[in-house]
């Protein structure tokens, strides 16, 4: 991110294709803005790599000879899979548009890679960090634990809840429709403890107010975005996490919407209503979080079970 004063970075320049398929993501997939610029920056890195060549009249050993390349730089296999899937859907793109008669990516084989586990916090870890928040009665205690509940609550994405509107919980109602990637909305429920740290936090909402002007946001703030930024937020989880005893390692937003996943599934959610809360548009996506339980409950077994101390 550019810091203050500081000019941003010229977007990379790229084939007239590659802007067609870029605008194309934008218009009939409703792309978020960032989705768009990691794109384009992954087209811009192997149009870079081709030097002379053009993107669009790539070759199959082309694209092998870079993903050859990005493995001998040392990038991790699923870096290296989410470049191969952006060139696979630029030919594509190509393919169906007519400006190509072939897919080069279609004899392609993704880079192999695990399947690498989500961080996560244990039930007693979370209560720590809710009742620590708690028991800070200051106006940025109260926010954050006003946060803290609603990303726990709601399994929110850290841009989702920087990004709420007040108007989205000031009528305390019992769901919020929150606007999500793709632009995409869906209803989210709120347990009643989120919804007293929500009221508890409205009360004292005017002290964070710039000046005193109104804000449309539920958690201003003197950023240019006019509320409170995704790092600021990380930053006081962090803080929190030592002053409850956590590991600030396992601590982020986005491990908070693990947690709410994983606990869910664990007390008997089913699969279907946990990737609707979550928004994934895929449930494979969604089913990482059973994994994440069965190797919870297996780690049990094996420490615990008589039978798995006799030989």
């Amino acid at each position: 991110m550019a810091g203050p004063g500081r000019p941003k970075a010229p977007q990379a320049v790229l084939a007239p294709q590659g802007e067609a398929f870029l605008e194309m993501l934008a218009a009939e997939r409703g792309a978020a803005a960032l989705t768009l610029e990691a794109y384009r920056r992954d087209l811009a890195d192997f149009d870079g790599y081709l030097k002379a060549g053009s993107i669009a009249k790539a070759s199959a050993d082309d694209i092998r000879g870079y993903l050859t390349r990005l493995e001998a730089t040392g990038m991790a296999p699923r870096t290296a899979a989410r470049r191969l899937s952006a060139l696979r859907q630029f030919f594509k793109f190509l393919l169906v548009e007519g400006m190509r008669a072939d897919d080069p990516t279609a004899v392609i084989d993704a880079p192999r890679q695990g399947r690498p586990l989500p961080k996560i916090l244990s039930e007693g870890e979370v209560t720590a960090l809710i009742e620590t928040a708690r028991a800070d009665e200051s106006p940025e205690g109260i926010r954050l634990s006003a946060m803290l509940e609603l990303l726990y609550a709601s399994g929110l994405r850290v841009s989702e809840l920087v990004a709420l509107p007040l108007g989205t919980v000031a009528r305390g109602e019992r769901a919020i429709i929150v606007r999500g990637k793709g632009d995409k909305e869906r209803m989210v429920p709120l347990g009643g403890q989120a919804l007293q740290a929500v009221r508890d936090y409205l009360a004292i909402r005017q002290l964070f107010l710039a000046g005193g002007r109104a804000s449309r946001w539920l958690f201003p703030s003197r950023a240019a975005s006019g509320h409170l930024t995704r790092m600021r937020c990380g930053q006081l989880l962090k803080d929190l996490a030592v002053k409850a005893e956590v590991d600030p390692g396992k601590l982020s937003p986005h491990v908070l919407r693990h947690a709410f996943a994983t606990h869910l599934l664990s007390h008997g959610a089913d699969l279907r209503s946990v990737q609707q809360m979550l928004g994934h548009a895929d449930i494979s996506t969604t089913q990482i979080y059973t994994h994440v339980d069965v190797e919870r409950l297996t780690q049990l077994v094996t420490t615990h079970h008589p039978l798995s101390k006799k030989r």
